[in-house]
């Protein structure tokens, strides 16, 4: 830990692909939703961590908008561990300071896990050391229509003109406005594609795969990925004389 403060300066947003859950419940024979509720300790690693190491924006990919084709009692499954999540966490992550936003299609979830959603950011509204973003229902193609939509939405009402959008009036009508885009991203499981996640806001964010599955990923694994990070020459495209 005491490395990555001395190396270099941190990513101020760390962006997760949470995967692995399923093979990791196959490879002990295990059922699938098993898997999804073991990778429930590698969330808290990874939000503790993050906390420890003063990264100032967490995102991560729960459950993406594919995801609803799965079969129903895995969907089930993973809308109550949801459930479960926020109603074990939520005293602690509030009292640590993180501020909790679901981002996606949130009206797709039922009755129970919208009304646990609501909850989890109204009650953590305050935090101030950590924003937490867990995406839900979400699809990076779905988010960059949407924003398209809005902007259309106001071209038409008269309220813009279209020689006024540019990249920042779409990155302003993303689900992650408030926030600057990742500069890391660490995908677990060892698989290399962003599999429709965040793909706006991924453009020049350092990648960092590793093989461990999420259900053994822990801070040490963070604080690793954030070591390679500080290694990494960042140029956004230019060229350093």
């Amino acid at each position: 830990m005491q490395r990555i403060k001395v190396n270099g300066a941190l990513p101020a947003h760390v962006a997760i692909i949470m995967d692995g859950n399923g093979r990791w419940a196959q490879g002990r024979a295990l059922p699938r939703p098993l898997g999804h509720q073991a990778g429930m300790k590698s969330v808290r690693e990874a939000v503790e961590g993050c906390l420890q190491a003063g990264v100032e924006v967490l995102t991560l990919f729960a459950f993406s908008q594919e995801n609803w084709q799965r079969p129903p009692e895995e969907i089930g499954a993973l809308m109550r561990l949801l459930e479960e999540y926020i109603a074990k966490e939520i005293n602690e992550l509030r009292a640590k300071g993180v501020r909790v936003r679901m981002l996606g299609d949130l009206d797709r979830l039922g009755p129970e896990a919208r009304q646990a959603v609501d909850r989890v950011m109204r009650e953590t509204a305050g935090g101030n050391r950590l924003d937490l973003n867990i995406c839900i229902s979400y699809g990076g193609r779905a988010e960059i229509t949407r924003a398209a939509r809005l902007l259309a939405e106001e071209v038409a009402a008269g309220r813009m003109d279209p020689s006024e959008i540019d990249e920042e009036a779409i990155a302003e009508r993303l689900y992650t406005a408030p926030w600057p885009d990742p500069d890391l991203l660490i995908r677990t499981s060892g698989e290399f594609r962003l599999s429709n996640f965040l793909l706006w806001q991924l453009a020049y964010a350092e990648l960092h795969v590793t093989p461990v599955l999420w259900p053994d990923f822990t801070r040490a694994h963070l604080f690793e990925a954030i070591l390679e990070f500080q290694r990494r020459d960042r140029r956004f495209g230019r060229v350093t004389v």
